[in-house]
């Protein structure tokens, strides 16, 4: 399906890469990200304009959150029975669940990008939440701008050997959820001193 994909991708160019974003934020399986690489290659080629292609991808990807947000909220029982019914999709919305509550509005800035994989559930968790719809896309759209920013960015920068740029977007990815977990970790044992000392305070 992928080298189908990216073949379709030259032929159709923008447009294919809209309905690919839209639908993989609805969380279709569709490789998304290895499309973008590709569209970025095709740019430095020549063969696709980077303004119109960055503007398609981030439509689609924009209305896709947008649709999974109001989808939840107008139907959150039958959602969450669906979701619910395969291990790995309420996996999946649970984590959302835990991001969201631990994180809030950053959750949902993160999830489009460091950890996209949670993106579209975080749109369904967000609706069904009712999350405020301003909160949703601000963090929404500043997450969706990094996220097609970091793949047609790779993909223009190493159009030649797109390999690398995914082996990179990886690694560099990896690294960040790295330091965010070290900075969380840290910011807790800060807090947790704190109210240990506190506690050890003498009462005036």
């Amino acid at each position: 399906m992928s080298d189908w994909l990216i073949t379709s991708l030259a032929d159709y160019g923008a447009i294919l890469l809209a309905v690919a974003t839209f639908l993989s934020c609805m969380a279709a399986p569709i490789p998304t990200s290895l499309m973008m690489l590709s569209a970025g290659a095709f740019i430095a080629t020549g063969d696709m304009d980077l303004v119109t292609t960055g503007m398609a991808a981030l439509t689609g990807a924009i209305a896709g959150d947008f649709s999974g947000y109001f989808v939840a909220s107008r139907g959150r029982e039958r959602l969450n029975a669906f979701m619910h019914r395969t291990p790995q999709r309420k996996k999946l919305i649970d984590k959302a669940h835990g991001f969201l509550d631990t994180k809030g509005g950053v959750g949902i800035f993160l999830s489009r990008w460091l950890v996209s994989p949670l993106g579209p559930y975080m749109n369904f968790v967000c609706g069904a939440a009712a999350v405020p719809l301003w909160r949703f896309a601000l963090f929404g759209i500043l997450g969706e701008c990094v996220w097609v920013s970091i793949y047609i960015g790779l993909g223009y920068t190493f159009a030649d050997n797109l390999t690398v740029a995914s082996e990179l977007a990886s690694s560099v990815l990896g690294l960040l959820v790295a330091v965010a977990a070290l900075i969380g970790f840290g910011w807790w044992l800060f807090k947790a001193n704190q109210k240990q000392r506190a506690q050890a305070a003498p009462a005036n």
